[in-house]
C-alpha cells in the first residue's frame, strides 16, 4: 500500500535483546490485574443515606463484586465487578430484594460472536434463526447469512452469553457452533508437553496470567492445550513458550509448541457434502428398485409378470416390495424433513421441509391406503405412488448435494486469500551494530512486532513490515490486483502474503496476527458476505407468504381436479390406466406442492454477493457488503478529491519566491516548524524541501524549530508560534482570515504559479507575507483514461478540492473534468454531495485523506484509496487497495455485473416456479396430455437451486474493464453470459 512507511512505524514496545532480534521478556507484574466491568443502575426508592448504606452492604457482600458506590441524590448505583464470578442480573436481583426498583442499565458492554448455523435450507430458515436470536434478552443485533451459513450476533454480556444464544438457535431447530468471539482477535493455541497433573496446568496458567499484555488464559487439561489471548503490542507467543519452559522446577520439564486446531469451516463443509452424498446413495439403493418395480418391469412382459402375482386378496408382490423398499426412504433417509418441518411449524413459519414432508407423506400414506385396501378386498384395484415418494426424496437430496458442493466454491476466493501467508519465516538475531549473527527458521505465528526477518528471492512475505535493508521487486497482485512487481527499498512497506521477486531484503515486522493487511482483508470480506443486500428484501418478502400460498394452491389444484373428475367435467379417457380421478388429482396436487419450493429464491442474492466480494478482494477492491455493492451500480456522479486521488499525492516544492529580507533558509525553517505537526501532503513536502535545503547549505540536522499554539485551518492552512513569531503557512484564504495584506507582486506570482497547475503556498511572518512556495503534485497517469471511461459509462465526474481555483481548473482540464469546486473545506465537500443528492443523483466520493472522511460518509458510496489514512478507509464503503483510479471503474463495473447476475438468478429461481406451477397443476394436460409427475417436479425444484448457485459462480470469470497496460479510451466489455 503506502510507501515511505517508516514515519508511521510505532515505537518499539518490546526491547531488543543484545545480540538478537527477539523480543525480550516483558517484566511480569507480581499479579496481573483481574479484568473487571463497571455497570450503572437507576435505583428508585432511595430516601436517605441509610438506604444507600444497606444497598452497598448487600451488594458488596456478593461474590465477585469489587466495589459499589450509591448516590442517594441521583438515585444511581455504580458497581465494579468481575464478570467471571457474577453478572448484572444477580446484582440487580440483590438490590430488588431490598424492595428497591431497578431500571435498565445505563452502560452496556456489547460483545460480538460469530456462529456456524447448520440445517438452513431457504430464506425462511435464515429469517427464523434471526427471529429466534432477536428474542433472546440482551441480543442487540443479529445478522444471518444463508449462503455463508453463519450468524453474527451483537449482545450484552451482562444479560446473556454465547451458550444461551446457541441454545436459542437449537430450540429453533438448527445446529450452532461457535466460530469466534470478540475476544478472539489475537489468540494463540499451544500444545503442552511434560504436564502430568492438574496442578502443573494451574501453575502454567498462573505464570502466563502474570505476563504483561496477556488478557486471558484458557486451559484444556484433557487435550493438554492452552489458549492465550494477548495484546500483540506488548507480548507474543515466543515469550509464552519461554515462560512455560521456565515454570518447570527440576526434575520436571515443561515445553510448548504451536497447535493449530482443525479448520472447522472446511471440516464441516466436507462433512455436510459427505452427509448429503451418503444420504443420496442410501436413497438410491432403495429408490432404483422401486423405480424398476413400478415403471420399468411392468412394461417388460413376461419379465415383470411376477410382480402381479397376488399375495393376499388383491395385494400383489409388486405392491408389497414397493412398500417395504419405500418405507426406509420415507422415515429414515427422509427423517431430516420431518425434523425441519416440525421446528418450522413450531415457530409458526413454513419452509422447504414443510413442502417436502407434505408432498411425500401425501403420496406415501395414500399408497399405504391403497395397499391395505387391496389386502382386505378381493375386488378393489388401485395404483400406489410409492415411486413418487421415493424418487422425490432422492432427487431433492441430489439437488442439495450439488448445491452444497457449488456453495463451497463460492468462497474459493476467500479461501485462497487465507492460504497466502507462508508457514515459516527466517528470523535474524542482530548484534549491537545491526549486523546479523544468526538465522532461525520459525513458524510465522511466532513472529512478534519489531522482529527482523530475511526474505530471499521467490519467498513469500510472512507478515506486514518495512524494509530496512536491501532492494527488490515484490509481486503484490494477490493482494492488490497490481500485475506489475513493485520496487521496494529501505523505508517501503511490504504486505504479508506477497512474493519477493528478485532481491534479498531485510524486513522489520510492524504488524502480526489479526493486524496484518491480509487478515483485515479476510475479516472485511467475511463481514461483507454476511451482510444482507437491500435487493434481498424482495426474496424475504416473497418467502414470507410463498410457502402458505403454495400449500393453498396445491390443495385447490387437487380439489379442482377431484371435483371435475367426480362430476365428469372432463372425459374419462383423460385418466391414465390403473388410476382414478382422486389419484390423478393427488398427483397434480403433489407436483404443485414440490415444484414451487423457495430454496433458490433465498440463494439468489447471497451467493452472488459472496462470489463478487471474494472476486473483488482478489483484484484489490474491498467491498463492505451487499449494501455498498448494490448502491454502486446506481452511481451517476463521482466526486474526486484532488491531492492523492487524481494526483500522485507526493507533492514537491519546485519553485520558491522571497518577498522580504528574511533569507530563504530561515523562512523555510519557520514554515517547516509550523508544518511539522500537520499530516497534510503539502505540509510534508515543505518539511522535506527544508531538509534538502539544509543539506545544500551544509547543515545535516533534522531538528525542527519548536512551535506553540499550533492550529489547523481546514481548507486554508496552518498557524503557529515559532521562535516567538506568528507564522502562517497556507493559501490566500488563510491570509484574509488573519487580515494579512496581499501586495500586487504576491498576486502576480500566485497567478503565474496557478496557471502552471501548481499550488502556491504563502508564508507570512508576523502578519506580513515574506515568501511563497510553488508546489507541484503530478497527475496519476491513468487519471485521464479513467475519467473518459466513466463518461462512457454514463457517469459524470466532478472535482472538489480545497486548493485554489486556478490550479483546480488547470488540473481538471488536463484530466477531462468539466465541473470543479475549489477552495472547499471538508464540511463543504459533504455539503456539495448533499446538494447533488437533493437533485436525485446517486453520488460516489473518491478520497484518501482525513479531510475526506466527512464526504466519504455523506456520499451514497464512499471509495477510499488504499494508500490513504485509516480514518478515510473506515468511513468508506469500498476500499481500493491500490491507489489506481482504474479500480474505481472496477468497483462500479463489478457492482453492475453482480446486480445483473442477481436479477438473472431471480429469473432462474422464479422461472421454475412461474413456469413449473401451471404445468404441475395440469394446465397443459387437457390440450397436450403433458403432465409433470411429482418426482420430475422434485427434480425441477432441485435444479433451480443448483442453477442459481452455478449462475453466481460465473462471476468468478469477471475481468477488469481496464488494465494498466491499456491505451486510453474505453473498450466494449460484454456482459457475462
Amino acid at each position: 500500500m503506502e510507501q515511505n512507511g517508516e514515519n508511521h512505524l510505532k515505537d518499539p514496545l518490546l526491547l531488543q535483546v543484545d545480540g538478537g532480534s527477539g523480543a525480550s521478556p516483558a517484566r511480569p507484574s507480581p499479579r496481573k490485574e483481574r479484568k473487571t466491568t463497571k455497570v450503572m443502575f437507576n435505583v428508585r426508592g432511595i430516601s436517605c443515606a441509610s438506604c444507600a448504606v444497606s444497598i452497598e452492604t448487600v451488594v458488596a457482600g456478593l461474590k465477585g463484586v469489587e466495589s459499589i458506590s450509591v448516590s442517594p441524590l441521583q438515585g444511581q448505583a455504580v458497581v465494579q465487578y468481575m464478570p467471571e464470578e457474577t453478572d448484572t442480573r444477580t446484582i440487580k436481583e440483590a438490590i430488588e430484594g431490598l424492595n428497591f426498583e431497578v431500571d435498565e442499565l445505563h452502560e452496556q458492554e456489547i460483545a460480538v460472536c460469530r456462529l456456524r448455523i447448520k440445517g438452513m435450507a431457504c430464506t425462511s430458515c435464515s429469517e427464523s434463526v434471526e427471529r429466534a436470536l432477536q428474542m433472546v434478552p440482551g441480543v442487540k443485533k443479529a445478522a444471518v447469512g444463508l449462503a455463508l451459513e453463519e450468524a453474527k450476533v451483537h449482545f450484552d454480556p451482562n444479560i446473556t452469553n454465547r451458550d444461551l444464544i446457541i441454545e436459542a438457535i437449537e430450540d429453533a431447530g438448527f445446529g450452532a457452533d461457535l466460530i469466534s468471539s470478540g475476544d478472539d482477535v489475537n489468540k494463540v493455541h499451544l500444545k503442552l508437553e511434560g504436564v502430568s497433573s492438574p496442578e502443573d496446568t494451574k501453575l502454567i496458567q498462573s505464570v502466563l496470567e502474570a505476563v504483561e499484555g496477556v488478557d486471558n488464559v484458557e486451559c484444556d487439561t484433557v487435550g493438554q492445550t492452552i489458549i492465550v489471548a494477548y495484546n500483540p503490542d506488548v507480548t507474543g507467543p515466543r515469550l509464552f513458550i519461554q515462560c512455560i519452559q521456565d515454570a518447570a522446577q527440576p526434575p520436571k520439564y515443561f515445553d510448548a509448541s504451536l497447535y493449530s486446531p482443525p479448520r472447522q469451516r472446511e471440516a464441516e463443509r466436507h462433512h455436510e457434502i459427505m452427509n448429503y452424498r451418503n444420504q443420496f446413495l442410501w436413497s438410491c439403493l432403495f429408490t432404483i428398485p422401486v423405480f424398476l418395480f413400478s415403471m420399468v418391469l411392468p412394461m417388460l412382459s413376461p419379465f415383470g409378470d411376477w410382480l402381479f402375482y397376488k399375495v393376499c386378496n388383491n395385494m400383489t408382490i409388486g405392491m408389497l416390495l414397493r412398500w417395504l423398499l419405500c418405507s426406509p426412504i420415507q422415515f429414515i433417509v427422509g427423517w431430516r424433513f420431518y425434523i425441519g418441518a416440525y421446528h418450522a411449524l413450531k415457530r409458526g413459519y413454513s419452509n422447504m421441509d414443510v413442502l417436502v414432508a407434505l408432498g411425500t407423506n401425501a403420496a406415501y400414506f395414500y399408497s399405504v391406503y391403497i395397499v391395505l385396501k387391496a389386502l382386505t378386498s378381493d375386488s378393489f384395484e388401485g395404483q400406489d405412488f410409492f415411486e413418487t415418494s421415493a424418487m422425490l426424496i432422492s432427487f431433492i437430496l441430489l439437488g442439495k448435494y450439488l448445491e452444497v458442493v457449488a456453495k463451497g466454491k463460492t468462497s474459493d476466493a476467500l479461501s485462497k486469500l487465507t492460504e497466502l501467508a507462508p508457514e515459516t519465516a527466517c528470523l535474524l538475531a542482530l548484534d549491537k551494530d545491526g549486523n546479523a549473527i544468526s538465522e532461525t527458521e520459525i513458524s510465522t505465528q511466532l513472529l512478534q512486532r519489531n522482529d527482523v526477518i530475511k526474505i530471499v528471492p521467490g519467498e513469500k512475505v510472512p507478515v506486514d513490515g518495512v524494509v530496512i535493508k536491501g532492494q527488490s521487486h515484490v509481486n503484490e497482485s494477490m493482494i492488490t490486483g497490481e500485475a506489475r512487481p513493485i520496487a521496494k527499498k529501505p523505508g517501503d512497506k511490504v504486505i504479508g502474503g506477497t512474493v519477493n521477486d528478485n532481491g534479498c531484503i531485510i524486513v522489520k515486522v510492524t504488524h502480526v496476527g489479526s493486524e496484518t493487511a491480509l487478515s483485515q482483508i479476510v475479516q472485511l470480506v467475511e463481514a461483507a458476505q454476511l451482510a444482507r443486500a437491500p435487493v434481498q428484501k424482495l426474496a424475504d418478502k416473497i418467502s414470507r407468504f410463498f410457502v402458505p400460498t403454495v400449500v393453498v394452491a396445491s390443495f385447490l389444484t387437487w380439489l379442482g381436479w377431484f371435483v371435475a373428475g367426480q362430476f365428469h367435467i372432463y372425459p374419462r379417457e383423460w385418466i391414465p390406466k390403473a388410476m382414478d380421478s382422486f389419484e390423478l388429482a393427488l398427483q397434480f396436487g403433489i407436483s404443485v406442492l414440490v415444484v414451487a419450493c423457495p430454496c433458490a429464491l433465498g440463494l439468489a442474492t447471497p451467493t452472488a454477493v459472496m462470489v463478487a466480494t471474494g472476486k473483488g478482494a482478489s483484484q484489490g477492491v474491498l467491498i463492505k457488503g451487499g449494501n455498498a455493492l448494490e448502491k454502486a451500480h446506481k452511481v451517476k456522479a463521482i466526486i474526486f478529491d484532488k491531492t492523492g486521488t487524481l494526483t500522485v499525492g507526493k507533492p514537491s516544492v519546485v519553485q520558491t519566491k522571497v518577498f522580504s529580507k528574511i533569507p530563504l533558509q530561515e523562512l523555510c525553517d519557520l514554515a517547516a516548524g509550523a508544518e511539522a505537526n500537520s499530516e497534510h501532503p503539502l505540509s510534508k513536502s515543505i518539511v522535506e524541501y527544508t531538509k534538502k535545503l539544509r543539506e545544500q547549505y551544509g547543515s545535516h540536522s533534522d531538528h525542527m524549530m519548536e512551535s506553540k499554539d499550533f492550529e489547523v485551518h481546514p481548507g486554508a492552512g496552518v498557524s503557529a508560534s515559532v521562535e516567538g513569531k506568528l507564522v502562517l503557512v497556507g493559501n490566500k484564504r488563510l491570509m484574509q482570515e488573519f487580515e494579512v495584506p496581499i501586495s500586487s507582486e504576491v498576486e502576480g506570482y500566485m497567478s503565474e504559479t496557478e496557471e502552471l497547475a501548481r499550488t502556491c503556498v504563502l508564508i507570512a511572518v508576523d502578519r506580513a507575507i515574506c515568501g511563497a512556495l510553488a508546489v507541484s503534485d503530478p497527475l496519476k497517469p491513468e487519471a485521464g483514461r479513467a475519467i473518459s471511461y466513466l463518461s462512457s459509462m454514463g457517469i459524470s465526474s466532478i472535482m472538489v478540492t480545497g486548493d485554489n481555483w486556478a490550479t483546480a481548473k488547470s488540473i481538471a482540464k488536463e484530466v477531462g473534468i468539466n465541473k470543479v469546486f475549489a477552495e472547499i473545506d471538508p464540511v463543504g465537500k459533504a455539503e456539495k454531495i448533499k446538494d447533488l443528492q437533493m437533485q436525485g443523483l446517486t453520488v460516489a466520493m473518491v478520497g484518501d485523506g482525513i479531510n475526506d472522511s466527512p464526504a466519504l460518509a455523506a456520499a451514497d458510496v464512499g471509495l477510499a484509496i488504499g494508500a490513504g489514512t485509516d480514518v478515510a478507509i473506515e468511513a468508506a464503503d469500498i476500499v481500493l487497495m491500490r491507489s489506481s483510479l482504474d479500480d474505481v471503474i472496477t468497483a462500479i463495473d463489478l457492482s453492475r455485473k453482480t446486480l445483473s447476475r442477481i436479477r438473472l438468478n431471480y429469473v432462474w429461481a422464479l422461472g421454475y416456479n412461474v413456469l413449473g406451477m401451471p404445468v404441475a397443476a395440469g394446465v397443459l394436460f387437457p390440450f397436450t396430455g403433458i403432465r409433470l409427475p411429482p418426482w420430475l417436479a422434485g427434480a425441477c425444484m432441485a435444479a433451480s437451486s443448483v442453477s442459481v448457485v452455478c449462475s453466481s459462480l460465473l462471476l468468478q470469470l469477471y475481468k477488469k474493464p481496464l488494465h494498466d497496460d491499456e491505451v486510453a479510451g474505453p473498450k466494449n466489455d460484454p456482459d457475462l453470459v
